[in-house]
């Protein structure tokens, strides 16, 4: 297979991507592109941060101001990603870019720390409908980790088919979202107003925060932006799109604007209904809500409409933690076998594998101690990404861009060390907060410095790693 860290940055051949039993189908597009990134990026963070956010600023223009900030900044990285994905046009999400731009280490960093991050985000929130049905029908309490693993089983044998039935799946899931969060949003304005006065009655004094003004703002917009994690779901799939220099920039900026649309009217919902000092602290304020509006059945009511708005994440991550797997195997990462793909177009091997680790992640609690840890990976990743921007536009100044990155290269050095701010940030959080048992952002960095003997020791293994 030809060096594709030298070679032009045209979407790669039919032959490039094949094995034996099958070849990656073009068949998605850029409704595709935004069904998974609503799907990856809507989950159960929306339900919660907003009662951080309110916990950190009192007022509503500042509480709504930093939604829309975190907004922005997505937008910001969605225009460096788009020309990435556009240029590199390789599936596997920023594996590829940071392989291409920083060589083979710099990627199995990424790469591998995405992949086990998505499969444990894959079973967390599988785990979570888990809960939510248990609490809706009672005699599923204490099999919530059963069907939790019914849900990744059942995802993964929709998925297997043919990747159009994948497709197909997210559509349809994300169209179920958006029509879920619209109710919610509707039945707020219509119902809010004659409960208003009874919320602001029941809600508890406000507490002065504990932080200087800048500080809040910090420590709220590093939640909501961590809450918009998951706008980068197109580039997974770059090279399955027929034309990726026109699908997926706009599948990038649609993806990003349909999550603000929704982040924002949602919070402006809450804050219609409730005041923020009852919504300071609450980890489910919309849950109030719905006991306001329907008593002791609003909260079965909107523990259903929770869930079918989940399903769109569920099929979400496991197509793209099989696309990064894929894609490590295809450059020899790890065993060639993960490349192989059937006559659908689906990676059969990695979805196998990446459904095994999403189980272990549900069955041994202790890996959960491994999911906190890779969240510290994820700034790196978008890190190296940003980074790679700016080392291919220096390696390869001539190559044609179907899509340039507005505002490079201030856009691009912003979200760079915007996502510097963020890392530093959440290590010095981690380390100064007394409450926790362990200090993950260690645990991170320990693992960061184990990788490269295991990169090492898959190298001796004998696998091919092409440009190293």
């Amino acid at each position: 297979m030809p060096d594709q860290s030298s070679s032009a940055p045209s979407a790669p051949s039919s032959s490039s991507s094949a094995v034996a039993s099958g070849r990656l189908h073009q068949a998605l597009g850029v409704t595709f592109g935004i069904a998974v990134s609503v799907g990856n990026t809507i989950s159960a963070g929306i339900l919660g941060t907003p009662g951080d956010v309110a916990t950190y600023l009192p007022t509503i223009p500042l509480f709504l101001g930093v939604w829309f900030l975190g907004g922005l900044y997505a937008l910001m990285g969605s225009i460096q990603l788009a020309e990435l994905g556009a240029f590199v046009c390789r599936s596997g999400g920023q594996y590829v870019f940071a392989r291409r731009a920083l060589g083979p280490y710099a990627g199995f960093i990424v790469g591998w720390s995405d992949w086990l991050s998505t499969c444990g985000t894959s079973s967390t929130v599988s785990i979570l409908i888990g809960q939510y049905l248990a609490r809706i029908f009672p005699g599923l309490k204490g099999y919530e980790p059963v069907v939790a693993v019914i849900i990744v089983l059942a995802f993964a044998a929709l998925q297997w088919q043919d990747v159009k039935v994948g497709r197909d799946a997210q559509n349809v899931t994300c169209l179920i979202k958006g029509i879920v969060y619209l109710l919610i949003v509707v039945a707020c304005f219509l119902l809010g107003g004659s409960h208003r006065a009874a919320a602001e009655a029941a809600a508890p004094a406000a507490v002065p925060p504990a932080y200087s003004l800048t500080l809040a703002i910090m420590l709220a917009l590093q939640a909501v932006i961590y809450t918009y994690d998951g706008w980068n779901g197109p580039i997974y799939f770059c090279e399955e799109n027929k034309n990726p220099g026109r699908e997926i920039p706009r599948a990038m900026f649609g993806g990003v604007f349909s999550i603000m649309a929704i982040y924002i009217s949602f919070n402006l919902a809450l804050v219609y209904v409730l005041p923020l000092r009852s919504i300071a602290g609450n980890d489910f304020a919309i849950g109030k809500i719905a006991s306001l509006f329907f008593g002791s059945r609003g909260e079965v009511l909107l523990l259903s409409l929770m869930i079918a708005a989940l399903l769109s994440a569920v099929n979400a991550y496991p197509l793209m933690a099989t696309r990064v797997l894929f894609a490590l195997s295809r450059d020899g990462l790890v065993s060639r076998r993960a490349a192989a793909v059937n006559a659908g177009g689906t990676p059969t091997v990695a979805l196998i594998a990446s459904t095994a680790v999403a189980v272990a992640f549900i069955t041994v609690k202790e890996f959960s101690a491994l999911i906190e840890m890779m969240a510290y990976f994820f700034v790196v990743n978008y890190a190296m990404s940003f980074l790679s921007l700016f080392v291919l536009r220096a390696k390869e100044p001539n190559a044609p861009r179907p899509y340039r990155a507005w505002g490079y290269p201030f856009t691009t050095g912003f979200v760079l060390l915007g996502a510097i701010a963020f890392l530093v940030g959440s290590i010095i959080a981690d380390m100064t907060n007394k409450q926790v048992q362990r200090h993950y952002s260690i645990y991170a960095a320990g693992l960061m410095l184990l990788s490269y003997p295991v990169y090492r020791l898959l190298r001796r293994k004998g696998y091919e790693l092409e440009g190293s």
